[in-house]
């Protein structure tokens, strides 16, 4: 007669019923009721059944911090479980930055994937895999009535985590012969390295770049921003993101944790600064910021395109007013690049008796200007930039007031955004 579970026993217990009756059933929803594979399915996922085989499955498959697999899929070395805790601490970042929160990686075959699965579920915050290797003894009364048979289960299943035969490379796998000497011509100089490739970091990077990207307190900081507004949160945003695919259409060969990501691993922008000379000159003897303005490159080719479309007359729908507000909230982020470069000259600079700006200009570009109020200012600087457009599309379209207007509240939006940034970088 089997001993009765105590309260923590029995809610494992149930956790791993639960589990095992949802993937049943999964699979039962498939066959039809007279179908004589349903019995065997039953067989199958009966708790110690299921429970064995998965105890002899799991060697198949290794929980790892940093795996071989994505330096070259046909690699078959070996890739290691370090937690971030254990690993050397440096400035740069790394895995050891990650802490105690960090999620492992399942490498090995796809098919055994099922026991990573039950064993990541969690109870009172510890995964049955941390209670397998701790060899939790209501973990084991969980699984089993028999305390040798759920002591030789536990450890099958904490044996996750452990390197499987003994370390080694691969001819797929890349090796770096890194100088430990002070002489770059002596061969016993240097350690010959074999990368592997820090997947849980990779993941936790990717999980961070999904947040800041598409999380729901990241959309509420953005359209705070956009508002004017103070949010708690700040706007965090990444450019020049590289996205590597990995796996194919199978990025589950690759690893566990690549197949959540669909295969994508996120490379952020580690490029050289492109040096670019600018030859940045007060604005003297122009009484307009939009003369100098309007003459720079990208500007005109922006300005030449709208043109264009315009001239086109295009269809009076969603896609046109979505294209045509590209195009000018294009042509403003080059007013907002232009403001910034003025922005390095020293400031005081428009109180020279040679610069003619009005005064909303000095103030607007000029960060020690205080001849008019920002507020008062940009009003002035996004008006004057919806009639300089009008202008420079009115031959040979016909410009006027609603266009006017549509100009001014697009300008009118950026440009408050970039005060107000400006204003708090101060």
């Amino acid at each position: 007669m089997s001993t009765p579970l105590n309260g923590r026993q029995a809610a494992l217990r149930l956790l791993i019923v639960d589990f095992l009756s949802e993937r049943l059933s999964a699979k039962l929803e498939k066959l039809a009721e007279d179908d004589p594979k349903r019995a065997a399915l039953l067989a199958q996922f009966a708790p110690a059944a299921w429970l064995q085989d998965a105890a002899r499955r799991v060697e198949q498959i290794q929980a790892v911090t940093h795996s071989l697999k994505p330096i070259h899929p046909d690699a078959k070395g070996s890739s290691l479980f370090r937690e971030p805790h254990s690993l050397t601490s440096l400035a740069e970042v790394g895995s050891h930055t990650l802490g105690s929160m960090f999620e492992a990686d399942v490498v090995g075959n796809a098919a055994a994937l099922d026991v990573y699965k039950f064993l990541k579920l969690t109870y009172q915050g510890r995964s049955f895999l941390n209670l397998a290797i701790e060899a939790d003894t209501d973990f084991g009364a969980a699984l089993t009535d028999d305390p040798a048979t759920a002591s030789a289960w536990m450890a099958a299943f904490a044996g996750l985590t452990k390197a499987r035969g003994t370390f080694s490379s691969h001819t797929q796998a890349k090796q770096i012969y890194w100088p430990i000497g002070d002489d770059p011509h002596d061969d016993a100089g240097y350690h010959l390295l074999a990368p592997l490739y820090p997947t849980s970091l990779v993941h936790r990077v990717y999980q961070t770049l999904q947040e800041d990207r598409f999380g729901e307190d990241a959309k509420a900081a953005r359209a705070a921003r956009k508002a004017g507004e103070w949010h708690e949160r700040p706007v965090r945003e990444y450019t020049n993101i590289a996205v590597q695919k990995l796996g194919g259409t199978k990025p589950q060969n690759i690893s566990q944790l690549n197949s959540e990501r669909r295969g994508d691993n996120c490379l952020l922008a580690s490029l050289p600064p492109v040096w670019q000379s600018l030859t940045i000159k007060p604005l003297f003897g122009v009484d307009s910021l939009f003369k100098v303005f309007g003459w720079r490159r990208e500007v005109r080719n922006l300005a030449g395109y709208l043109r264009r479309f315009l001239q086109a007359d295009p269809a009076r729908n969603q896609e046109t007013r979505l294209r045509l507000s590209e195009q000018v909230e294009a042509l403003l982020d080059e007013l907002i690049q232009f403001t910034a470069e003025v922005h390095m000259l020293e400031p005081g600079w428009s109180a020279d008796p040679q610069c003619d700006l009005p005064p909303a200009h000095r103030a607007w570009l000029d960060l020690d200007a205080t001849d008019s109020k920002p507020d008062g200012a940009i009003d002035l600087v996004v008006g004057d930039f919806a009639h300089w457009l009008n202008a420079r599309l009115r031959e040979p379209l016909p410009m006027g007031d609603p266009e006017y207007l549509c100009w001014r509240k697009l300008a009118r939006e950026q440009l408050k955004d970039f005060a107000w940034e400006t204003a708090h970088e101060q």
